[in-house]
């Protein structure tokens, strides 16, 4: 054989490459390189496997050995690289097929199948239930072998599958089975029927053609196939990890995308369940369908800024410049503070944020003497029940539902908030500022009254020419699609805003969301605010991104806590479960906030990555932040912390609170810290007596900014506190040290 050849690498062989040894993995990019420019290369000692026709070995180094499957002609995909001596001595441990259902190429190593379904038996946990005096059941006993194959599931595992009996060792399986095998298997645990896995599972990724069961090169063309597109990938799962997660859209998940709505639509799901694939594919899917003639674009909007220009990038890379220059991504603050400029030009106000908008609250509190109320408390009845019901007067506040804000409150007490409210606007207006709450709320009612505007203009037929010389084209809707990732964090009068700049109609809003990482206080009810999503709500339950080790410890944080779905109904993760498993949390005390740092130098040092950026520290409080920073800056590590606009420097640690880390993720996380009185605050305890629903409402936030902050570490979690530990870490067992083992280096990306 001689020439160049194409090499790609298969799906999953990726974790098995982030286990080697660092010097390993160089060896594998240098090989890559030799073997592309000339697969005949001697050193490479390339030579097909006995009894196997398609699969190769080639020398990585001295010790290791690639695994390549021949797809035809010059094309060969990587499917896994391993010590010598566990490709040699038991050739027959190795399988490969093409899919009869999906027409995709599978490989699967099933010693390391077998003895990962063995070791989730002996995983550190609990004490062991005593073993029953009969044999158990197996999880699958009520599926037939060939009901199994027609629903995709890998036939080499078929004998496997059979002898499972705890969910421990399916996950154990699924660490390393062919994806489609995962998906249906975790489905049919779940308690769905055949007929609902065939339906939903199976069939959206099933091949649209007769599958030819040796026919590799079209079987290497086919979605199901899920491999590196060009070699530039290959480096980046060597260098960065292979995030196929971020651009590959799943079967569980294509329904959502493509399906047709006659109204607003939600999909929910855990942390690393692909909410915001969905969101960018929907997009596409959108703009897809937009006639050529059509130039009214889509919205894709979040809360966050970081998080809209991730989404920016992450839509050039899906779907390119043309689809993108059809699609407006902004946050939705910048975009309520567009409005209310282009409607209101030459205004001088400033805008502030939630945090000085509350000093403000306590300047005035001050001033005027006022100890009857807080100013947390004073600003949220603003926020959420004057601004988040567009209240004008003293009257309409008197008769204004406050469910869910705690304590009730008598008619004289309105009417000292009112006037409190009063001064705290004139105060505001007196320094030309304006709070983004503020905003929002004068953005909702300019777009409202244009809707009117436009729905009058349409059922008058009043001349389009007279219109757009008095008020320019604002009979036209604003965007023809609206769709919203992070949507929990997004308050009233954002909905009222959006639900106004889209017609209602088919296809009308899109959003994507978990409630249990609502971090900003904003509680809603879309049906009440005209966004009726009733019918058509669907749910994600696989991670994508988060080992089964790291997701146990951040459900365990989330505690027996109620969470809402947005629409007055109850949410929960039943269902919610990983495919990928690694090193359980390190929980690790220490006597004082001296020592918790030192020890947070002494595991930075002990994983001594390349790449610092791997790495990251999560704190409580703001001004933790920079004592880190100071701490790690002395022992001569870099580090540098996350502002509003991210990170200023990429090669660093990266040091942030824990409302700076939403959306982003890293292979290594260090929540320190985690100490009653700072998670929760110790001023959220204070009201458990004298205002119970909002002690409960406290909690609850304070329980999802940690869950969020736990569930951004991708393999390494380590959680660390002094003096008592949270009590939200009640549930994760011992408080004694535990080793903490070492992973492969990739960066903080956002996720």
């Amino acid at each position: 054989m001689q020439g160049e050849a194409t090499l790609r690498l298969l799906d999953k062989a990726d974790r098995e490459i982030f286990k080697l040894p660092r010097e390993v993995k160089g060896a594998i990019y240098d090989f890559q390189h030799k073997f592309r420019r000339d697969p005949a290369n001697p050193g490479l000692r390339f030579k097909q496997l006995k009894g196997h026709p398609r699969l190769y070995s080639a020398r990585v180094n001295q010790d290791y050995r690639a695994l390549l499957l021949h797809a035809g002609d010059s094309d060969y995909i990587l499917v896994a690289v391993k010590h010598r001596k566990d490709v040699y001595d038991n050739l027959d441990r190795f399988a490969y097929q093409i899919n009869p259902v999906t027409g995709g190429i599978e490989f699967l190593d099933l010693v390391s199948i077998e003895e990962t379904i063995h070791s989730g038996t002996s995983r550190p946990g609990p004490e062991p239930e005593p073993a029953p005096a009969t044999e158990p059941e197996t999880l699958f006993a009520a599926f037939t072998a060939d009901q199994l194959l027609s629903l995709g599931v890998a036939e080499p595992l078929i004998g496997l599958i059979a002898k499972i009996t705890t969910e421990d060792e399916l996950l154990g399986l699924t660490e390393y089975a062919p994806q489609l095998t995962t998906e249906v298997l975790l489905a049919l645990h779940d308690g769905r029927t055949y007929e609902e896995v065939l339906d939903q599972v199976t069939t959206p990724v099933a091949a649209d053609e007769p599958v030819d069961a040796e026919d590799y090169r079209t079987a290497l063309t086919r979605p199901a196939t899920q491999v590196t597109t060009d070699d530039t990938a290959l480096r980046e799962a060597l260098e960065e990890g292979f995030e196929r997660w971020r651009v590959f859209l799943h079967p569980t998940q294509s329904k959502a995308v493509e399906r047709e709505y006659s109204g607003p639509a939600r999909v929910s799901g855990g942390p690393g369940t692909g909410k915001t694939i969905v969101a960018l594919h929907r997009v596409r899917h959108l703009v897809d369908r937009l006639g050529p003639g059509d130039d009214t674009p889509v919205l894709l909007t979040t809360f966050n800024k970081n998080l809209a220009a991730d989404l920016r990038q992450r839509l050039l890379v899906l779907a390119g410049n043309e689809t993108a220059r059809r699609v407006e991504i902004v946050n939705i603050d910048r975009l309520a503070t567009q409005i209310v400029a282009d409607a209101e030009p030459g205004g001088h106000r400033r805008w502030i944020d939630d945090t000085k908008a509350l000093q403000e609250w306590e300047h005035l509190l001050d001033e005027q003497g006022e100890t009857r109320w807080d100013a947390e408390f004073l600003h949220a009845e603003w926020s959420h029940v004057i601004l988040g019901q567009s209240i004008n007067s003293r009257a309409d506040y008197f008769r204004a539902r406050r469910a869910g804000r705690g304590r009730p409150i008598s008619r004289e007490d309105r009417a000292a908030i009112w006037q409190l409210v009063e001064r705290y606007v004139k105060r505001l207006d007196e320094k030309e500022v304006w709070t983004y709450r503020q905003v929002a709320e004068r953005a909702a009612r300019l777009e409202i009254e244009r809707a009117r505007r436009r729905a009058s203009y349409e059922a008058d037929q009043i001349s389009s020419v007279k219109v757009q010389r008095e008020s320019g084209i604002w009979h036209r809707p604003r965007y023809r699609h609206i769709v919203v990732d992070e949507a929990q964090d997004l308050s009233a009068a954002h909905w009222k805003m959006l639900r106004a700049m889209v017609p209602e109609g088919p296809n009308d809003i899109f959003l994507v969301g978990d409630t249990h990482q609502r971090i900003y206080g904003n509680y809603v009810s879309l049906g009440s605010l005209g966004v009726n999503i009733r019918g058509r709500s669907s749910k994600l339950t696989l991670s994508y991104r988060i080992t089964q080790e790291n997701l146990k410890a951040a459900l365990g944080i989330l505690g027996e806590e109620e969470w809402d779905d947005l629409d007055d109904k109850r949410e929960d993760l039943s269902g919610y479960r990983s495919v990928l498993s690694g090193p359980r949390p390190v929980l690790r005390p220490a006597s004082t906030w001296a020592a918790e740092l030192d020890d947070l130098v002494d595991q930075i040092r002990e994983w001594d990555p390349p790449a610092l950026s791997s790495i990251a520290v999560c704190v409580p409080k703001r001004d933790m932040v920079a004592e880190v920073e100071n701490r790690l800056g002395r022992a001569g590590i870099k580090a540098v912390a996350i502002g509003p606009d991210g990170p200023k420097l990429w090669d660093a640690v990266h040091v942030g609170t824990m409302h700076r880390f939403k959306g982003l993720e890293y292979q290594r996380m260090i929540l320190a810290g985690v100490a009653d009185g700072l998670v929760p605050f110790g001023h959220a305890l204070q009201y458990e007596h004298t205002d119970p629903l909002r002690h409960r409402r406290e909690l609850r936030q304070a329980r999802s900014l940690l869950f969020v902050a736990a569930t951004r570490a991708r393999d390494t979690l380590v959680i660390s506190w002094h003096g008592r530990k949270s009590r939200f870490l009640e549930s994760q067992g011992s408080s004694e040290p535990q080793e903490s083992p070492g992973v492969p280096e990739a960066p903080g990306v956002p996720g």
